[in-house]
């Protein structure tokens, strides 16, 4: 693995100060014993210094394990249609913020 790829694959890492994503020229990789690689953050919004220990297992992909049943993930198999986003965006733009209404449906209110 090198270190570029490294670089994006921890891309997403945010500043523990300010919250800002790190950008990927000031993380420098420090080194590495076997599957565990150390590197260096410095954030430009903040300036503050942070240090990351990662463990990264190169191999082959696994197929992602499920407890749904074969009916369950058929429901699931069809792509994402135009229909269904403008169907959450519309209830996105009605929703309240309340998530625990999601799960008890509106007529527990």
């Amino acid at each position: 693995m090198d270190d570029k790829f490294l670089r994006k694959m921890l891309g997403n890492i945010k500043c523990g100060v300010c919250g800002k994503r790190y950008e990927a020229t000031n993380m420098n990789v420090l080194g590495h014993r076997e599957d565990m690689w150390f590197l260096s953050l410095f954030c430009s919004s903040c300036k503050s210094q942070g240090l990351v220990a990662a463990v990264i297992q190169e191999g082959k992909l696994t197929e992602a394990s499920t407890d749904l049943t074969e009916a369950e993930a058929s429901r699931f198999s069809d792509p994402v249609s135009s229909d269904d986003l403008i169907d959450m965006y519309t209830y996105l733009q009605e929703f309240d913020g309340d998530f625990g209404e999601l799960f008890r449906g509106k007529s527990d209110r």
